[in-house]
């Protein structure tokens, strides 16, 4: 299988402002009710600046219906669990990142995640390795770690199986690097570490380095749920081309977004938000807690 054929760069776009979508027959689907409450929460995406991603990668979006219609790939009775594979050494405080970025999957997606023992980089050869021709540090290429670590080792109940490393990476010619890949319809997908911060350092710098990571766990896995970008709102599935606008991207996700999600692994959103928010104000970040007891309170009716 030609690696062309399956995998996208880390940063695709998905849409999703439209209430009504159409599944494959021309059938209207529309946002259910419970997430258009949800509607007045969230701010539009706006303009891109000249460097970011929409101004370099236009696409089209997708709604909600057009998400259903397209015969996504979903976890199933059988393929439920995201595994978490460390590739590479790690420090102790990046190894308390990757156990954090687990627990905050298991409640992203309300399913099953696993960290598994890492393996060592000496899996991947010298041809998959370079160093960037201008700033000098060591790169690993995507495409090998997908179509030769983890697309042969993919675990038979995985839903998804993401490969998380302190190297940085790059896609292959034309790209500086990129901060994660994924594929839509083989459930792989790798994100490094390496541009989000020493989380050694203090707590401060700890916390960053953790929002940036489960940040970026969260969208590679929606990813391999077969989640466009979100190009309609400010969402966690906005592509980023830099680290900036990679920031700008808040942890929660639009009202389609979070649809197609709860469509795909049936989770319930009340209790997702619950969740969300306990983890959030546990990790020191207020003001998405405070946004996921919000979004409670409209999905419910309260406001």
């Amino acid at each position: 299988m030609r690696l062309i054929r399956w995998l996208v760069p880390v940063l695709i776009w998905l849409a999703g402002c439209l209430v009504v979508g159409r599944a494959a027959d021309g059938a209207e689907v529309m946002l259910p009710e419970k997430f258009q409450r949800l509607l007045p929460l969230h701010e539009p995406l706006g303009k891109p600046g000249p460097f970011d991603w929409l101004a370099h990668h236009p696409e089209p979006g997708q709604t909600f219906g057009q998400y259903v219609a397209s015969r996504p790939v979903v976890p199933d009775r059988r393929r439920r669990t995201i595994y978490v594979q460390p590739l590479g050494e790690f420090t102790e405080a990046q190894q308390r990142i990757v156990e954090l970025a687990g627990r905050y999957l298991r409640i992203y997606f309300d399913l099953p995640a696993e960290v598994r023992p890492a393996m060592p980089l000496k899996l991947i050869p010298a041809s998959a390795r370079r160093r960037h021709p201008e700033w000098g540090m060591e790169q690993v290429l995507t495409g090998y770690v997908l179509e030769k670590i983890l697309w042969p080792r993919l675990p038979r109940d995985a839903g998804a199986y993401l490969a998380f490393t302190p190297t940085d990476l790059w896609p292959g010619e034309g790209w500086n690097f990129v901060f994660g890949q994924a594929s839509l319809r083989q459930r792989v997908g790798v994100w490094s570490i390496y541009r989000f911060g020493d989380p050694d350092r203090d707590d401060e710098t700890f916390r960053l380095c953790l929002k940036r990571t489960i940040k970026t766990a969260a969208h590679e896995t929606a990813h391999m749920f077969s989640m466009l970008h979100c190009i309609q709102f400010r969402c966690a599935m906005n592509g980023s081309n830099h680290l900036a606008e990679s920031d700008r991207r808040p942890l929660w996700l639009c009202p389609h977004c979070l649809a197609k999600l709860c469509w795909a692994t049936k989770a319930d959103p009340e209790k997702r938000f619950r969740d969300l928010a306990a983890f959030c104000t546990e990790q020191g970040f207020d003001e998405e807690a405070e946004f996921f007891r919000k979004s409670l309170a409209a999905i419910q009716g309260r406001r």
